[in-house]
């Protein structure tokens, strides 16, 4: 064990002395091996990133949360034609499966509306999120309310003109003043102030509850109408714990085909969408971004292995009189085959450690610029580009080590000289 110790010690002697002797030599040589390492570590986190941030945004509903709307989430074998002839789900749609279907513990309707500018006396915020939601999608989303309520059942329904503001939009409209009770403008009407969202903080697709304003869907009903193609309607439903969701889903969709009175041979005109299936479909887009990642990087780690295996030979070359002294003094072929292999590895992660401070310094300062988003370099990632830049200067050395290994030690003393 104290022989390996021996020659790990002698060959990082080796490299570092490489790189201070020739350090343009060795730089050009470990260049490919940073740049190969940077490229996978930077893919690998930028897509991690990507990932937590989308399932982040999604956090809040639960994955057996069902989505229904006249769109699918992923692929489909029903033809766009088709699709596109799909009808909106309607709010009489909505109140019949509230009132029929079993184990539900929470369903909205929704309406995705245009956004809105809101006016409170002299101040004026754009472009505001509207939430057009029932009173149940509290629950669903588990929203935080940093002060007041969100509207009730009865005003969901008779659609009171309340509103529910963001924390960046009531900062923005009252101050440090108190917003609750205080009317605002929106759509040409007065709407009285009931609550206010915890802060939340942007995220790099947007998305926050900070610049959203939540409203009785009624009320927007009225205003845009049921038949406004600016609105897209969406019932969403959260089964209770315990329920099958194969079978849940199955009855769901069957109400929803007896309501709509399709004949057992016909397509049903409308997508069961489950955010389960949504999230799955984020781990195949990730999946491919990183596989197609690593075969563009793979390319530079290619090149990188070629300049290990190059700077490796010209130290083989440059050292043949001492290996011959070695092995005349009785150093043995294997001593000699670690001594190369090791210095190769040493260097090799080297080159590949410059790759990951690289990616670490450019992650800590994309998070600075992106604000709320937030790069990720994993441990995972940090041993994963380690580890292969062990591999790289292991596979680009053997060939080295080993003509080092074979050496005559006579011709080996005689080149030197």
């Amino acid at each position: 064990m104290l022989i390996y110790l021996r020659v790990l010690k002698e060959s990082f002697n080796f490299a570092i002395n490489a790189l201070r002797n020739n350090k343009l030599r060795t730089f050009l040589s470990l260049l490919g091996v940073t740049i190969g390492i940077f490229s996978i570590i930077g893919v690998l986190a930028a897509v991690d990133s990507l990932d937590k941030e989308i399932k982040g945004s999604l956090s809040s509903l639960d994955n057996s949360t069902i989505i229904l709307m006249r769109f699918s989430f992923g692929p489909s074998e029903i033809p766009q034609w088709k699709r596109q002839q799909f009808p909106d789900v309607s709010y009489e749609e909505f109140q019949y499966l509230d009132r029929n279907l079993p184990d539900v513990e929470a369903a909205t309707y929704a309406l995705n509306v245009p956004r809105e500018t809101i006016k409170f006396e002299e101040k004026t915020v754009s472009s505001v999120d509207i939430g057009a939601v029932t009173d149940d999608y509290y629950q669903i989303e588990s929203l935080q309310l940093a002060e007041g309520r969100f509207f009730n059942e009865a005003e969901s329904v008779s659609g009171s003109p309340v509103v529910i503001l963001g924390h960046e939009i009531a900062q923005n409209l009252f101050g440090d003043s108190d917003p609750l009770g205080k009317q605002v403008r929106m759509y040409g009407r007065k709407f009285s102030v009931i609550g206010v969202l915890k802060k939340e903080g942007a995220g790099l697709f947007g998305g926050s509850k900070d610049t959203s304003a939540f409203l009785p869907v009624n009320v927007v009903r009225r205003i845009f109408g049921d038949n406004n193609k600016s609105t897209f309607p969406q019932i969403i439903i959260k089964p209770t714990d315990d329920v099958d969701n194969a079978e849940f889903i199955a009855v769901l969709t069957q109400q929803l085909r007896n309501f709509r009175g399709l004949k057992p041979d016909e397509v049903s005109n409308f997508f069961v969408n489950q955010l389960q299936g949504f999230a799955d479909l984020i781990d195949n887009i990730t999946g491919q971004m990183n596989f197609i990642g690593l075969i563009i990087s793979g390319f530079s780690l290619l090149v990188g292995g070629f300049g290990i295996a190059n700077i490796m030979f010209v130290s083989v070359k440059e050292r043949t009189n001492l290996i011959g002294i070695q092995k005349s003094l009785g150093a043995k072929n294997k001593f000699i085959l670690f001594q190369f292999l090791f210095e190769a590895v040493i260097l090799a992660v080297i080159g590949g450690l410059i790759g990951l401070f690289l990616v670490w310094v450019i992650s800590l300062l994309a998070s600075q610029f992106t604000g709320d988003f937030e790069f990720v370099l994993s441990p995972w990632n940090m041993f994963l580009g380690t580890a292969v830049s062990a591999v790289i200067g292991l596979i680009s050395g053997i060939i080295p080590a080993i003509s080092a290994s074979k050496l005559d030690p006579v011709e080996a003393i005689r080149t030197g000289m």
